[in-house]
């Protein structure tokens, strides 16, 4: 159990374990069947939650943010990856599917809006999500912020977080060439995708622990392998996500789109010393959108289990609740 010296374990700050009352498997079309589990009130207040990645799947410790006896609390494996079939697959898996597949959720359960929450890759699909439907949105939650930019790439894939991680960096970059340095996220490509098994697994686990090892405030830098299926999944589908700019026309698409959820309610809750998602992507949709509160956390990191993260989620969330009740 994650712990910061003088402070709680996160864990501690969570609800109970609530177990799930309903799970299926939802065809969404192009050979793509997800997994999708309801779980609290089933007369509550709807929650859909965006886990990360791309590819990164639900777990059970997403559900101890929401009081059970309020939230309606739906979560998801996206396309490729947890329990959802084809795993790792990236065919007709692109961000306009993922929001799609979230509709097409969203109606088959008969919901007619809901509170969306996501972190990290599901913080961009959550603000994608409420500017195509933003009807459908009561509340956007969203924690450690990517808006999929150039900039951003750039800083974990181009040696911006290296610098403060050399010796990790040197771990990344190592088993490529250095004519195809200038570009790691295409030299990934090129052996995630090569046919050959044991090169894909071997990059993929390179891949996952990078991102890894800079997730928490309170990590020294030393993970161990993760699971190959898991690091399969996640690198893949990050790969191929990065390597079409997350499937958006422009760089800026976020940003210059958020007057059309201007209306929608919104949290925010940013480490402030987040090395995988900066902290100035958060801060600048917050500045572009009028009904946001952002919540800055001093000595916290990207992880969803940082102590002082995950409490202000919890409160959050019970505050919403309440406003909503």
């Amino acid at each position: 159990m994650h712990k910061v010296s003088g402070q709680k374990s996160a864990y501690s700050y969570l609800k109970a374990p609530i177990a799930q009352y309903d799970q299926r498997m939802l065809d969404v079309g192009d050979g793509h069947e997800l997994y999708v589990e309801q779980s609290g009130n089933p007369n509550g207040i709807p929650v859909v939650v965006l886990h990360g990645g791309p590819g990164g799947g639900c777990s059970p410790l997403m559900r101890r943010f929401f009081d059970p006896a309020v939230y309606r609390i739906i979560l998801f494996d996206q396309r490729g990856c947890g329990r959802s079939r084809p795993f790792a697959s990236i065919e007709a898996n692109t961000t306009w599917h993922l929001v799609a597949d979230i509709e097409r959720i969203r109606q088959t359960l008969e919901i007619d809006a809901w509170v969306v929450f996501g972190g990290s890759w599901g913080a961009t699909l959550g603000l994608t999500y409420a500017q195509a439907h933003p009807e459908r949105v009561l509340h956007l939650v969203l924690r450690g912020v990517f808006l999929g930019t150039q900039s951003e790439l750039d800083w974990f894939y181009g040696g911006g977080a290296g610098r403060f991680w050399p010796d990790l960096w040197a771990e990344f970059v190592r088993d490529i060439p250095a004519e195809e340095q200038d570009n790691l996220i295409g030299a990934y490509s090129r052996r995630l995708f090569c046919g050959d098994s044991t090169t894909e697994n071997h990059f993929a686990r390179t891949w996952s622990k990078w991102e890894n090892a800079l997730a928490s405030i309170g990590t020294n830098g030393v993970v161990g392998d993760p699971p190959v299926e898991f690091a399969r999944a996640i690198a893949r589908l990050e790969n191929h996500y990065f390597t079409h700019n997350v499937f958006f026309e422009d760089d800026a698409q976020l940003l210059n789109n958020i007057d059309v959820m201007a209306h929608i309610p919104g949290t925010i809750v940013q480490g402030r010393f987040d090395m995988v998602c900066p902290p100035s992507s958060a801060y600048a949709v917050h500045l572009r959108w009028p009904h946001s509160t952002l919540h800055m956390i001093g000595q916290a990191g990207h992880a969803l289990t940082e102590p002082e993260i995950a409490a202000k989620l919890v409160e959050t969330m019970d505050h919403i609740g309440r406003a909503m009740r």
